[in-house]
């Protein structure tokens, strides 16, 4: 899922995608990027430990540095991933990020009609970063 939301990034001209698992990001990633793309599975009705793990080693370095950082969310679940949506959600607004498209929930299986939505998420952030209306 996030290689094709890395694809649909990818595919609007002049963005630069980073795309990094959570453990390797860090606060100057953070900072540095125009928006964010959060992706993660649901494990036990909740994000990864190591989503969560980022969120807590940026959050009160980066929370008034990124208002209203254009933000989207996609997630792999065995379930029905609200769980971690409602989590990630909360932490969001702590941020003060702007969510920017519907988020992407995989339930089960991820097919070619999930990987194109998470395309189109990546283009759709990307296109608005590029285009000032974020």
């Amino acid at each position: 899922m996030a290689h094709a939301v890395a694809e649909g990034a990818s595919a609007v001209e002049g963005t630069k995608v980073v795309l990094k698992k959570a453990a390797e990001a860090t606060l100057e990633d953070l900072l540095a990027a125009d928006g964010l793309a959060v992706g993660t599975p649901e494990n036990f009705g909740y994000m990864s430990g190591m989503v969560k793990d980022f969120f807590d080693r940026t959050f009160y370095l980066a929370q008034e540095k990124v208002f209203r950082k254009p933000f989207v969310v996609f997630i792999s679940a065995g379930n029905d991933g609200t769980g971690a949506l409602r989590a990630i959600e909360r932490i969001a607004l702590g941020y003060k990020f702007k969510t920017v498209f519907k988020p992407v929930i995989a339930k089960g299986v991820i097919t070619e009609e999930v990987l194109e939505q998470c395309r189109e998420l990546g283009g759709t952030i990307a296109g608005g970063c590029q285009t000032g209306i974020y």
